[in-house]
This record gives structure tokens, C-alpha cells and sequence, in this order.
């Protein structure tokens, strides 16, 4: 087999990630438009993540956060994003690293990005950031993303945990 020499896994993960990236940045900017909400999941005891001991030991391998309604102070780096959320009515900072990320998924426009999370301990090229290689972009069947959509949260609910097997085709 030849050698990549132009690295294209290393461009589509880095142009994948730019894309979650800049929505998080707009959002952390100027708010969720329209109906558009997202559904993060990353690996709780990858490096660089901070969580609360309370949501480690609940979430020790991975943790789903929703961004739409309730959440406060996001903060868009490089190489990670910063986010205030409420879990069981108490507040909590978390700090995750891009590179601990393992999908997105908008399900207001059926958009998702599934990153190999396997990959992100991999060592990078030089001078390249560690962050997961896409291996995937995922669309969820319409049917199963307005299973959540019926009822926004009541105020002085927490932030939901859900797994995104539940959106996806079995």
C-alpha cells in the first residue's frame, strides 16, 4: 500500500472538527438559532476533561451533555470547550478537551459527526493536535430524533445524560 503522504485522515478530522468547532464558537457567541440543540458524548477520564467526582463516579467511561435551553458561560477554545450546566438542580463546570469527544449530532437537522475515539490516544503527526479521526458522518432516521423533541425542560431541571444509540437505527 502507498504512502499518505498528504495526510488526508489528518485533514478531514481536523476540517470535521473546525465545523463542530465554529457551531459551538457561534453558539457561545450569539446563542442556539431556531430549534437547533446538540447532543455531546466524550470519554469522562480522557485527559484534559474536568468534571465534578460526583459526575465522574456517575459517568466513569462516557458522558452525553445536551446543549439547548439551559447551560451558561460556553467558552470556545483551539482545543476544547468549556460549558456551566445543571445536573439534579446543582451547578457544575466542565471543561472537554475536543480531543475526548466521540459525536455531535444536531437532531433539529438530523446532523451528526462520529469521531474514532480509539484514535485520539494514537500519537499525532508533528506538530499536529491529538484529537480523534472521523470515522463517520451519521444521519439519525427523522422518526427516532422526534421521539426528544416533544417537551422542552421545565425550569430547575438538570441537564439529561441520554446515549445516542437511542437515536440511531437498529
Amino acid at each position: 500500500m502507498a504512502t499518505d503522504h498528504i495526510r488526508y485522515d489528518v485533514l478531514a478530522r481536523d476540517a470535521l472538527l473546525g465545523v463542530l468547532r465554529r457551531v459551538l464558537t457561534d453558539a457561545a457567541e450569539h446563542g442556539l438559532p431556531g430549534e437547533h440543540h446538540f447532543f455531546i458524548t466524550f470519554v469522562s477520564t480522557a485527559g484534559g476533561v474536568k468534571l465534578s467526582p460526583r459526575l465522574l463516579a456517575q459517568y466513569p467511561e462516557e458522558m452525553t451533555v445536551i446543549l439547548q435551553h439551559q447551560f451558561w458561560d460556553l467558552v470556545v477554545t483551539e482545543d476544547r470547550f468549556e460549558v456551566g450546566l445543571s445536573f439534579g438542580g446543582i451547578p457544575e463546570r466542565l471543561v472537554v478537551p475536543f480531543n475526548s469527544i466521540k459525536s455531535f449530532f444536531d437532531p433539529s437537522v438530523q446532523f451528526g459527526l462520529q469521531f474514532d475515539a480509539s484514535e485520539s490516544a494514537a500519537a499525532p503527526a508533528a506538530n499536529l493536535p491529538a484529537v480523534p479521526a472521523p470515522s463517520a458522518v451519521t444521519v439519525a432516521p427523522a422518526a427516532s430524533a422526534s421521539e426528544n423533541q416533544g417537551e422542552p425542560p421545565k425550569p430547575g431541571e438538570g441537564a439529561e445524560v441520554v446515549r445516542l444509540d437511542r437515536f440511531r437505527k437498529k
